[in-house]
């Protein structure tokens, strides 16, 4: 059944959906915001009263005026806690597998904009602006320090090990590498007047020769490290 007698169920999940829609609303707005005027010049309350909430309000959704913005990136933790868990998936596999959501998802975007030229232009424009701006950009990286101590978490506990050990440090940190190695090629093809396809496939392309130059290395991720002898 949907709902019981008192509706609960159902009342439950209008409340979900109305604060995705705002958590939605709030991070577009902000977006559109800080790349008209600048971060910097934009405040937490200005993006509040845009979307007829009080600051209060928006740090109940998020917690902090950067992560109004790059917000996106939480799905990533997500993904990477999933597929690096699966026993069934070699280590680089499953980061590559990540990777392939996010830009997939990516595409899906541009493509459902209608003016494919014009979200690549508004695409480009948001990693300037994250380029520009020195808190979004340390945000950015401890963000990617966070994903590196969940993929050490997540191939600690896979291998039986702890996760300050050497082995799922060095992993992690070299699977992340091929999402810097992703972040970088997005920006280098992804562009006005080139077509779609031959970016994603170039892009593609870059990720894999990355992948393979760790590949072996982590091939026998979790056996066992035999002993360095000095």
């Amino acid at each position: 059944m949907a709902t019981t007698g008192t509706g609960q169920p159902v009342m439950a999940g209008l409340r979900e959906r109305k604060k995705r829609a705002m958590r939605q609303q709030l991070s577009d707005t902000a977006a559109r915001m800080f790349l008209e005027r600048g971060f910097d010049a934009v405040r937490v309350a200005d993006v509040g009263e845009a979307c007829g909430v009080s600051e209060k309000t928006v740090f109940n959704y998020f917690p902090s005026k950067e992560a109004l913005l790059l917000d996106r990136l939480e799905p990533t933790a997500d993904a990477l806690r999933t597929h690096l868990s699966n026993p069934a998936l070699p280590p680089v596999t499953a980061m590559l597998t990540v990777l392939d959501q996010e830009l997939n998802g990516l595409v899906a975007g541009l493509t459902a904009s209608g003016d494919q030229d014009h979200a690549l232009t508004q695409y480009r424009r948001f990693g300037d602006l994250i380029r520009s701006t020195p808190t979004l950009r340390a945000y950015q990286s401890d963000t990617a320090d966070r994903f590196v101590d969940i993929a050490a978490d997540v191939l600690a506990e896979r291998a039986g090990l702890g996760s300050d050990d050497p082995e799922p440090q060095i992993a992690a940190a070299a699977l992340l590498g091929l999402w810097r190695v992703q972040f970088r090629a997005l920006r280098a093809h992804l562009r006005p007047g080139h077509p779609l396809p031959d970016a994603v496939a170039a892009v593609t392309q870059e990720v894999r020769r990355a992948a393979r130059l760790i590949e072996t290395g982590l091939t026998a991720f979790p056996a066992p490290a035999k002993p360095i002898v000095p």
